[in-house]
């Protein structure tokens, strides 16, 4: 009935035991049971992070703000006429700007400046500090040594000026002296070159210095302050632009910025002087060009005129450009006729256009060509009529070719005739027209001469004065010409905090220590593919008997795969109050309630998916736990392979083998009594059969269930696990319950919906469950209460106790409730 009642209440139920999702709460709660690790962890984190701190040097952000002019505002000479040399054509472009002033060779110049590619350290407790400007009392020189090569060596300079390089190295270079000495400001010969050392404004006398001095290639040095160097626009809408640079040295950082701007300007007035100087350069050279020309001009117009007396020719020059503008239009006229005539010559001499019709109009001046040609094109056409109408056989066709070849002739002899007339036309025409020319170059030849002189005296001239006034503006522009840029805030604080964020990275260490536990426990919980604890069990239907906790007495290490192995052991004793022995008491209270046989014995089979589970740890020790309570109990070794429970009592020759396989025939013989606990017997299996199945399947091993069932109020049978050999089956038909063994960190989770469904068919009597081996330290999913006078059970059980010792009676006085994860059962 309590079967039934149990299965009622847990019908609907479903299983995921397999899922490897593990909750936040609960990762939250087993990291924290590891609390020393925690705080190991956050203090590893936190001190390597603090350790970096004082091994890494502050780096500062050092800014200046400068105003990129506009040219056109910036002109003191308003002349338009200045865009034809390109002097004032063009605005400032605020993106060229930046990258002019990102130019490497603006930065390599001020690295040159500033020796940038030679640094100097002092020594430190956690790191080396730089040193420049007001804290570097001397500074060194090499005379003969590339840009591109390397050195290091120690400098020290005594009290009294003494200048000592120790260590001296260089990559090319072995076999360099230890030491090379001389005094301040004096040259000391190296193999590297000539080593000078020279005070600085900052030398304090009867100082010790002793530095470490590092020289880099130049161009390392340019590209690595190039790096550092920022520049963008500060305004949209402006044309102020912000330089920042990052450096150790914030005197180095004040001064690499100035520099810069510095370095920029002269090159932007470099460049644009050099515009104004080759234009300067220019103009001289076509004034002085243009001037000896001119005089020139102006001495053989004078001279021209004082020789030839030239009078005024205007009105006869008049007269004969007439008369020659006739000549030529007479000779266009004239040279156009002939044109046409011997066109048409050669076209009526041609075979091919005999039977063609003539150009109606020639443009030939004589009528009687006009005439001939008119007949002509008049006899053709009615030729090619009677052709078409009959054939070129008609008599008449041949009179009208007669017709027309007389009329070509004719027409042939008069063209040839007009042809000399037009010729002997043109020819005088031609000789009028000489006789014009011959008088135009004989009487205005002079002022012919003295006007193309005079044209170029006026170009001449006007080029000259307009040369004249650009070399004057173009003085004026080298005189008032300014700086491209203004210095609108000097090189200073950037604003932002020096790096590293000493805080921010304290911070980030503490987070990430706090955060290596955490993902290790997940990582951890998430790989764990075990049964953890009651939490990965609770949506299971099969009721839930009890949880024993991890025994941590005697333990030794299982020298096949190192893991440890729980060593039998008899741990519920009488009065006792630790873990282990109050949870076998629940156990026990809980087996109590759901007897099956309420005044008659109840044969319990304990059994397991796998070996190991603690089946017979179990076992005996419920044994004990009824014993104590007066209960007569019987422990049967059912395992006929090991025998287990066996080796509680020594694992002696004669027993349950012996008995099944007919050996021994009186019972009580094999029976072995408990020293401290005479209701309590066990039963061992002997020596182990080689048919075992064979054994348990006989109908001897029925009738002695139900030979013991008259003896006992409990029977327990030890029996094998059920997914290795099949005697659990077996056994199974003898018994009122069987209880399944889970030992966590054993059995996969994915093994549990096997389970769900082994009870939901029914394979077994009255099934139930026992969680075995739970340890404390695995947060929710352990035995991680205490049992106390008055406490409650956190994992379906709300128990409360009273006091007094293990009696039958003061334990029914004890127990007031049990509550079953599927609600209250009964009240007892």
């Amino acid at each position: 009935m309590a079967e039934a009642k149990e299965t009622s209440q847990s019908k609907g139920k479903k299983v995921n035991a397999a899922s490897t999702t593990v909750p936040l709460t609960d990762i939250l709660f087993l990291t924290l049971r590891r609390w020393p690790w925690l705080l190991l962890s956050i203090a590893i984190c936190v001190g390597a992070a603090y350790f970096h701190l004082l091994r890494t040097p502050d780096v500062y952000t050092r800014s200046a703000d400068i105003l990129v002019k506009d040219d056109y505002k910036g002109t003191t000479v308003g002349n338009d006429e200045f865009a034809d040399f390109g002097l004032f054509g063009q605005r400032s472009n605020l993106p060229n700007e930046i990258t002019a002033i990102k130019a490497k060779d603006l930065m390599e110049e001020v690295v040159r400046r500033l020796g940038l590619d030679i640094t100097y350290n002092i020594s430190g407790r956690f790191h080396d500090i730089s040193a420049y400007g007001y804290n570097l009392p001397v500074k060194l020189t090499v005379a003969g040594y590339p840009d591109e090569k390397t050195f290091s060596l120690n400098l020290l300079v005594s009290p009294g000026g003494k200048v000592t390089l120790k260590n001296l190295s260089a990559p090319e270079r072995s076999g360099l002296a230890k030491e090379y000495t001389g005094k301040l400001g004096e040259a000391i010969k190296t193999p590297l070159g000539k080593f000078t050392v020279s005070k600085t404004p900052d030398y304090i006398k009867g100082e010790e210095i002793e530095l470490k001095v590092n020289k880099i290639p130049l161009t390392s040095a340019r590209d690595s302050y190039n790096g550092r160097l920022g520049v963008e626009i500060k305004n949209e809408k402006g044309s102020v632009l912000t330089l920042t640079m990052s450096d150790q040295n914030t005197q180095r950082a004040d001064e690499v910025l100035a520099t810069v701007i510095n370095v920029y300007n002269e090159n932007w007035m470099r460049d644009r002087n050099q515009i104004a100087v080759s234009t300067s350069n220019f103009i001289n050279d076509r004034l002085g060009v243009i001037e000896g020309e001119l005089g020139s001009v102006d001495a053989n117009i004078s001279s021209y005129k004082s020789a030839n007396l030239i009078p005024d020719v205007q009105a006869a020059a008049g007269m004969y450009m007439g008369q020659s503008q006739q000549n030529q239009a007479s000779m266009l006229e004239l040279g156009n006729q002939l044109q046409m005539a011997r066109y048409i010559r050669n076209y009526m001499s041609s075979e091919a256009n005999r039977d063609q019709l003539l150009p109606a109009n020639t443009g030939l001046a004589s009528s009687d060509v006009q005439t001939l040609i008119s007949d002509y094109n008049d006899k053709l056409l009615q030729r090619q009529s009677l052709v078409a109408k009959s054939s070129e056989k008609n008599p008449l066709v041949g009179q009208i070719d007669e017709q027309l070849g007389a009329t070509r002739n004719a027409i042939v002899r008069t063209i040839d005739n007009e042809i000399v007339g037009l010729n002997t036309q043109l020819r005088s025409v031609r000789s009028s027209e000489a006789q014009t020319m011959s008088r135009i170059a004989s009487n205005p030849t002079q002022a012919k001469n003295l006007l193309s002189v005079e044209r170029q005296q006026k170009v001449k001239e006007s080029l000259y004065l307009f040369l004249l006034q650009k070399r004057e503006e173009n003085e004026l522009t080298q005189a008032f010409t300014a700086y491209n840029t203004r210095l609108v805030n000097k090189p200073g604080p950037g604003g932002a905090a020096p790096t590293p964020d000493r805080g921010r990275i304290l911070a980030i260490a503490f987070l990430i220590g706090l955060a290596l536990p955490f993902g290790f426990t997940y990582a951890q919980e998430s790989m764990n593919t075990k049964v953890r604890g009651r939490k990965d069990i609770e949506n299971l239907s099969l009721p839930f008997l009890g949880e024993i906790p991890q025994y941590y007495g005697n333990r030794v290490k299982d020298g096949s795969f190192g893991q440890e192995k729980e060593v039998r052991a008899i741990v519920v004793k009488p009065g006792s109050r630790d873990v282990v022995n109050e949870a076998f008491r629940v156990l026990r209270t809980n087996l109590e309630f759901m007897k099956v046989h309420k005044d008659g014995c109840n044969v319990i089979a304990m059994t397991s998916f796998n070996p190991g589970s603690g089946k017979s740890f179990l076992t005996m020790n419920l044994a004990v736990a009824l014993a104590i309570k007066k209960k007569r109990v019987l422990v049967i070794d059912g395992d006929l392979r090991h025998g287990s429970t066996s080796a509680y009592v020594d694992s002696p020759e004669d027993g349950l083998s012996s008995y099944l396989a007919g050996q021994i025939n009186v019972l009580n013989s094999l029976l072995i009594t408990d020293k401290e606990y005479p209701n309590m017997q066990i039963l061992p299996i002997g020596t182990p059969p080689p048919n075992p199945t064979e054994l348990l399947e006989s109908q001897a091993f029925g009738e002695l269930i139900e030979q013991l069932r008259k003896q006992y109020d409990y029977i327990f049978i030890d029996c094998p696990p059920i997914e290795v050999v099949a005697d659990a089956q077996i056994i199974d038909k003898y018994v009122d319950r069987t209880v399944f063994v889970v030992r966590a960190g054993i059995l996969e989770r994915m093994m549990l919906p096997q389970l769900e469904r082994i009870f939901e068919e029914r394979k077994f009597q009255n099934m139930a469950m026992i969680l075995n081996g739970t340890r404390h330290d695995t947060g929710r999913y352990g035995y991680s209460h205490g049992y106390r006078y008055g406490y409650g059970y956190g994992y379906g059980y709300g128990i409360e106790y009273g006091g007094g010792d293990d009696s039958e009676s003061s334990q029914k006085r004890k127990v007031r409730k049990v509550k079953h994860t599927s609600g209250w059962l009964q009240d007892e």
